[in-house]
């Protein structure tokens, strides 16, 4: 999609980047980030450069465009109105830009007829993972194609508890049709043994694809495979010469060899932007309010080696955390929380027996894109209820603790 206006953001490594690029959009001006040793830097069109962070090659090439630049050193010691200020000041007045960012139907529009132009008459298949971003994607597409696109739920037995039932029951008030995949063995096999993250995350996007590939045969071969990437996802997988913070599973975990073309509606988007592009496509309120969930599942929120009983424990501990954060009318005040298994056994006591248990960590945070994210301040009652019931309901789990640890330094994932 071309944009009229454009403001090119430089990364040298800060940590803000993404703050700074979601900032400009919100004013009504698209921006692009771009790392400081790209190659793309030397033709873009912007009407402004945003140095993020401080660096002697992306001062010169910033300046050998010729267009106005704002070099950023130190953006967190400003505060938000001082930021906001400099940057509304840099984008209008020095730039000269217009509010040409628009993602309501407009935005569809054309995205729906990129994606006629690129496909024809070739039919996609859709990683439908249940979460927002995948689903927002599924149902742009499917305004495009119609029933060229083809959708599948893989159940890699790594969801939550009760999560494919009421996953599908979603799909068929979207009027979505979707072939329910059941793989859990296949992948429970493929990850045995396994502990080191990087290794799980890796296999659990090269089987997803895989499984979608013998899917497509099934069709008589497809050329096209839709993803729900969005932004953070290219940024943390170090897209444009950035360091890898974590590979994820539709990024860094697509294996080299793979047969078809990706369709990625929303790879330019921020988390809080496809939420947006929900609203205006109709999808429901409840739906689009979901906590993000990773499209590794809970494969990387429990810790060591992923075995069923394991799983099963994790699946019922995070189910007595969401349901009572519900309770409290917390849920959509925290941007995401769930439960974490740690592969650390304790020793503790239950009807008067000693017991050499797991722990489970409790994480809640407050984030705008996942880029950087802060602790939620559960209240401390909430924290007691929900220790108590894992503790009694959960068998194998006799410890319960709460992650404070905001991103950076931390990662809101544990794996």
């Amino acid at each position: 999609m071309e944009h009229k206006d454009k403001i090119l953001i430089i990364d040298t490594g800060s940590q803000l980047t993404q703050l700074l690029a979601r900032k400009v959009r919100e004013f009504g001006v698209y921006s692009e980030v771009l790392f400081y040793d790209s190659t793309e830097i030397a033709t873009s069109d912007a009407k402004g450069v945003i140095i993020s962070g401080s660096s002697e090659e992306a001062s010169e090439k910033a300046f050998a465009l010729a267009v106005p630049v704002l070099p950023l050193d130190a953006p967190e010691s400003l505060s938000k109105e001082e930021l906001d200020a400099s940057l509304n000041v840099f984008v209008f007045e020095t730039c000269e830009c217009k509010k040409t960012w628009d993602l309501g139907e407009n935005w569809i529009n054309e995205e729906v007829a990129n994606i006629r132009a690129k496909v024809g008459n070739d039919p996609v298949i859709c990683a439908l993972s249940g979460g927002v971003d995948s689903t927002v994607s599924a149902v742009i597409t499917s305004r495009a194609i119609g029933k060229q696109l083809h959708c599948f739920f893989v159940n890699h037995g790594l969801l939550r508890k009760n999560e494919p039932e009421e996953v599908l029951n979603t799909y068929k008030e979207l009027d979505l049709q979707v072939t329910y995949v059941d793989a859990e063995d296949r992948f429970l096999t493929a990850l045995a043994g396994v502990t080191e993250p990087e290794k799980k995350r890796k296999i659990i996007g090269e089987l997803f694809i895989r499984i979608f590939e013998e899917q497509a045969a099934k069709l008589g071969g497809s050329h096209w495979l839709l993803q729900g990437t969005i932004y953070p996802d290219i940024i943390e997988s170090g897209h444009g010469g950035a360091g890898v913070i974590k590979s994820h599973h539709n990024v860094g975990g697509l294996p080299k060899d793979m047969k078809m073309g990706l369709i990625e509606p929303l790879r330019n988007l921020f988390k809080d932007e496809v939420r947006r592009v929900g609203a205006s496509l109709g999808i429901p309120k409840h739906f689009l309010e979901r906590h993000p969930f990773p499209g590794p599942g809970i494969g990387v929120r429990c810790l060591g080696e992923l075995k069923k009983e394991r799983l099963d424990r994790l699946r019922d501990a995070d189910a007595i955390f969401i349901e009572e954060i519900r309770k409290a009318g917390l849920y959509t005040k925290i941007w995401q929380a769930f439960g974490a298994l740690l592969p650390i056994r304790s020793v503790g006591a239950k009807d008067g027996i000693r017991q050499y248990g797991e722990t489970v960590v409790l994480r809640a945070i407050c984030s705008k894109d996942a880029m950087t994210a802060t602790s939620y301040h559960l209240p401390y009652e909430l924290l007691d209820t929900v220790a108590e019931r894992i503790c009694n309901e959960v068998e194998g789990i006799n410890r319960v603790v709460w992650d404070i640890t905001g991103k950076p330094p931390a990662t809101i994932e544990w794996e």
